[in-house]
């Protein structure tokens, strides 16, 4: 038992290693590597593997570690503000998906009772394929990456009342459907409602103690208990584990330890999301393909082009410009992993023939296939086919040459962290003018709404550097650690103006001939610099002469920090540092019924919380260090500065009092 359980695995991991390098190579996305090797050594293809069951079982926790690093992204304020689109849009995305396809297959010959229950199973969406690509593709936070999740969520949760409905179809029961709902969601409910009363007033404190023992086993494995034991509750409660999971995360997300959660939870999600990917690819039976594939490939085409036409046209009416409604639906095209469910449960209930759910399980698996293409694409194919959103798409373009008009000499700073903002005030207090390009959303707005020259765009793109005016450019610095991103910053740089000087920061010196190839003119490893700076002054401490000190740092570099390369790693691993009130900026702006509408700054006493208002925009004009006597109106941009709990607390202020 033992021996066939590691062969599995060893089978499964040497599929998945040869097809991802295959993949990446080819520069097509590694979910679809994972979905041709379930294929591949699937009962339906090699035959290598027949317990689907089993391994599916452990795949499930993949999709559980996704939405709890997903749910880690979020606050309560911002699942608040998506109401419109979760109720609204996945609430009729998901009937009017299920009346269409059951309509139709009902037209087709097929039975009320197994039509309504195919309706179901098709207006469902993938979850784990359509927010792992939406992640890898830096598009979560986009207009569509947020309407694709509401509607996502909401499916989540229609999937509880679809289970209920099935046994009920079979048996012919309707008297106590409406009586098993209500339960259903009370239960669902009330655990949701015990989640998140219970959990943020223990968390904070609870992780505060477990980061100060500085053991990164302990943390990692406080991690996984509250993750795991959330999704457990809304498991018990009737609900999918998936959504304990994400509301585990948001409740993290809410405090300090945010990004240390995600950076130690990564690697369990990436390897269970690719056993889960492969499960779906054994699902494939390629007999049914041969024997129906007339009737496969019209359900496939049919279900995307109904999936997509009815959110794009949802989108518009619930306010989605063309170009993002088209894109929400591609994202949302392929069918989703709860559906399985309900095939599953068909099937045991005999609503559904065997030849059907076959038909229907081939038609589901081949769009999860498609999907990876399509999400990757869904912006070119939104720019063909949406006129009017290639024009916005320009004029987004337009909009940072708009920022740069009038700039010469100035630095263009490729990420706005720690190290980027250190790099601005720097410039700033010389005089010098600066422009930052960061892809992180709600930084680069909270930076604009203090007033910095930061605009959201990739610096790998050259039509993004030249928007920010390159040409006209003295210098460009790369100021994260991320070597590939960097390489791919200074082959873009270099084919728009090779003459360029680009300042690259690295870790440590393991990639500087690289980068130094690729047309950086300095390097700085962060380590080892900082070694240099603390052995100067050391040295200061201990009498050396400067000139000494400058001509062995000068020494140092010139040989390319050779002279510190060797050192002996030991088994320590670093140390957590304590994330614990550190102070940051966060903008808040202030919606229609807020409670800090019509009031003075003073009357809030955001002081009392430990938040400092540091500035306030109002139509467009940032101002410092405002008046307390100064009254607040709707739409106005509050820029906060606090501990993380201090900016939650305040948050609350501002808008329930």
């Amino acid at each position: 038992m033992h021996s066939l359980a590691l062969g599995h695995i060893l089978v499964l991991l040497g599929a998945a290693v040869v097809l991802v390098a295959l993949f990446r190579y080819l520069r097509l996305p590694q979910v679809l590597a994972y979905l041709c090797a379930g294929v591949l050594v699937g009962p339906y293809g090699l035959g290598w593997i027949r317990d689907v069951q089993g391994i599916g079982q452990l795949a499930e926790f993949g999709l559980v570690f996704l939405m709890f690093t997903i749910g880690l992204e979020f606050s309560l304020p911002q699942l608040r503000a998506m109401k419109r689109m979760v109720l609204g849009l996945g609430g009729t995305q998901v009937l009017l998906s299920a009346l269409s396809v059951g309509v139709v297959v009902w037209a087709l010959g097929m039975p009320v009772r197994a039509a309504i229950v195919t309706g179901a199973v098709l207006s469902l969406s993938s979850t784990a394929i359509s927010l792992k690509l939406l992640v890898e593709q830096v598009e979560q936070h986009s207009r569509h990456g947020w309407a694709a999740l509401g509607v996502l969520l909401f499916q989540d949760l229609a999937v509880v009342p679809f289970l209920i409905v099935v046994p009920m179809l079979a048996s012919g029961q309707a008297q106590p459907l409406f009586s098993a709902l209500f339960w259903a969601l009370a239960k669902g409910g009330v655990a949701l409602l015990a989640i998140l009363l219970v959990g943020p007033a223990i968390l904070r404190p609870a992780f505060h103690r477990v980061a100060l023992a500085r053991s990164r086993e302990f943390f990692m494995l406080t991690v996984l208990l509250v993750a795991l034991a959330s999704a457990w509750l809304t498991h018990l409660a009737g609900l999918s584990l998936a959504l304990g999971a994400f509301i585990a995360g948001i409740m993290i997300g809410e405090t300090e330890y945010r990004h240390q959660v995600e950076s130690d939870i990564l690697p369990f999600r990436d390897v269970l999301l690719g056993l889960f990917f492969i499960t779906v690819g054994m699902l494939l039976n390629l007999s049914v393909l041969r024997s129906l594939w007339p009737w496969v490939l019209g359900g496939l085409i049919a279900m995307l082009v109904l999936k997509v036409g009815l959110v794009s046209v949802l989108g518009r009416a619930f306010g989605l410009e063309g170009g993002v409604a088209l894109r929400t639906g591609l994202v949302l095209a392929e069918s989703g992993e709860f559906g399985f469910a309900l095939l599953i449960q068909a099937q045991q209930n005999h609503l559904l023939s065997g030849r059907i759910i076959d038909g229907v399980l081939a038609t589901m698996v081949l769009s999860m296939l498609l999907a990876p293409l399509i999400i990757r694409f869904n912006g070119r194919i939104a720019l063909r086919m949406v006129p009017g959103y290639r024009e916005r798409r320009r004029n987004s373009l337009g909009a940072i040459r708009a920022e740069t008009t009038g700039r010469q000499g100035h630095v263009i700073i490729c990420g706005y962290g720690r190290s980027g903002q250190n790099l601005a005030w720097m410039l700033k207090q010389e005089g010098l003018p600066s422009l930052a390009l960061d892809l992180d959303p709600v930084r680069v707005r909270d930076a604009r709404d203090a007033g910095e020259p930061v605009i959201y765009g990739d610096a790998a793109r050259p039509d993004i550097l030249e928007a920010a005016g390159l040409m006209q450019a003295r210098a460009l610095a790369i100021s994260f650690v991320d070597v590939p991103v960097a390489l791919r910053i200074l082959g873009a740089t270099h084919q728009l103006r090779a003459d360029m000087p680009v300042i690259v920061r690295t870790m440590d010196d393991r990639n500087l001939d690289e980068l130094k190839a690729a047309g950086a003119v300095e390097v700085v490893p962060e380590s080892l610099e900082g070694s240099l700076m603390m052995g100067s002054h050391l040295l200061m401490l201990l009498g050396v002469p400067v000139s000494r000190i400058l001509r062995q740092v000068q020494t140092v570099r010139r040989d390319r920090y050779r002279m510190l390369h060797s050192f002996f790693h030991g088994a320590a691993s670093e140390d957590q540092a304590e994330e614990s009130y550190r102070e940051r900026l966060h903008s808040i702006m202030l919606p229609t019924g807020a409670h800090a509408v019509a009031k003075r700054l003073a009357d809030l006493e955001l002081d009392r919380h430990g938040v400092v208002v540091t500035a306030v925009r109002r139509s467009g004009i940032t101002g410092s260090s405002p008046s307390p006597d100064i009254p607040l109106n709707e739409g106005d941009v509050l820029v906060l500065y606090g501990t993380p709990e201090a900016l939650n607390s305040a948050e609350k202020v501002l808008m329930q009092g």
